[in-house]
């Protein structure tokens, strides 16, 4: 299998956690270049990762003149992903941006546009469509099996887990907290379920209430309050133009023992589902109130489990069939764009008070 020849550009957190090791699993992607600008990160990345061959840089724009690199992967903080794609995508470079898309949708309407421009492909890293749970009630949906979806909940909420490193807590560098780490993840998976990108207006309220506490019983440790310059939580209620209405909560840090992430609910007029436990379906049968349970592990003999593969990986190889075989995106622009445009509008109705109206 011919490998596709790509660039890394930033090689912090999310590349180490997520990209670099489902790259070196699914073997067919070759990296020719890593970039980040501390060079001891990007020759770590090397190390690991690539070959004694792949080039280290500190200036990404030196990476993008290499011919032979394909496509790149922007894996930088949330405030250079537009400027880098773009810049990416004019220099003939296919690109897989990391999740959100922008910090605003003026960024990621830019990024829309580039890539019509050149013709190259661009997807965002949403690896959560790629979930067994995901893809079940997916087919579910593609399949009428819940009717029509006029209600839907996106479940971003964290009790005590603020991320205490990088630039997570830096309103400049990331456009945001918790609606647009997190909450971009279940936003998403809402709306790619519900099929309906078309929102009508957004109410939301972000709050800063337990930012300033100490002694916080935070999963990694107490964060400075004094560099928590984003919101603690978020909620949005999303109406869609054809009366859908989406439910968002997001959150780092919240009193809450209901507890979940990049999940989401959904109710129709045959049926609703959800990821509270594995998946649930829950409809009428027979004049019956009944809940069905999908086994999604696939497992029915003592040596295999049945196990799926990673949703990271699924990511990469659909990345790969969609640049080197002509294949079809799972997470299109389109898609993405429409997710940054109802989190900024969150944003903004937060700050003002008011709902605000799309076009």
């Amino acid at each position: 299998m011919e490998k596709m020849k790509v660039g890394i550009i930033g090689c912090g957190g999310i590349a180490n956690g997520k990209h670099l090791p489902a790259i070196k699993a699914v073997g067919n992607i070759e990296i020719v270049a890593v970039c980040d600008l501390i060079e001891e990160r990007a020759i770590k990345a090397k190390e690991e990762y690539g070959t004694e061959e792949t080039k280290v840089f500190t200036d990404y724009k030196e990476l993008l003149k290499i011919e032979e690199i394909v496509s790149v992967y922007v894996l930088t903080p949330n405030r250079s992903h537009s400027i880098i794609s773009v810049d990416a995508l004019n220099a003939g470079k296919n690109v897989m941006c990391e999740k959100p898309m922008a910090i605003n949708t003026e960024e990621a309407q830019k990024m829309v546009d580039a890539a019509k421009k050149t013709g190259k492909i661009l997807t965002i890293g949403y690896q959560n469509r790629y979930r067994p749970d995901s893809r079940y009630i997916k087919a579910a949906c593609e399949h009428g099996d819940l009717g029509e979806v006029y209600y839907g909940k996106a479940h971003a909420i964290r009790r005590r887990a603020v991320p205490t490193w990088g630039v997570f807590l830096n309103e400049y560098e990331q456009g945001g907290g918790p609606l647009i780490d997190i909450g971009t993840h279940a936003l998403d998976l809402t709306l790619w379920m519900m099929d309906n990108y078309e929102p009508e207006s957004v109410m939301g309220s972000t709050y800063r209430k337990l930012a300033d506490q100490k002694d916080t019983g935070n999963s990694w440790g107490d964060w400075d309050p004094e560099k928590f310059t984003v919101e603690d939580s978020a909620m949005g209620f999303i109406k869609m133009k054809n009366g859908a209405t989406i439910n968002l909560e997001a959150s780092w840090a919240l009193n809450s023992l209901d507890v979940d992430e990049a999940k989401t609910s959904l109710c129709g007029t045959k049926a609703g589902a959800d990821m509270k436990d594995g998946v649930r379906i829950n409809t009428v049968k027979y004049g019956k109130q009944v809940v069905e349970k999908p086994g999604l592990d696939a497992s029915g003999v003592a040596f295999y489990d049945g196990s799926a593969e990673k949703p990271e990986e699924l990511e990469q190889k659909t990345f790969y069939n969609a640049v080197m075989n002509g294949g079809e995106l799972v997470v299109k622009p389109e898609q993405a764009l429409v997710v940054t445009k109802i989190l900024e509008a969150i944003y903004k109705s937060a700050e003002t008070n008011k709902a605000v109206y799309f076009d």
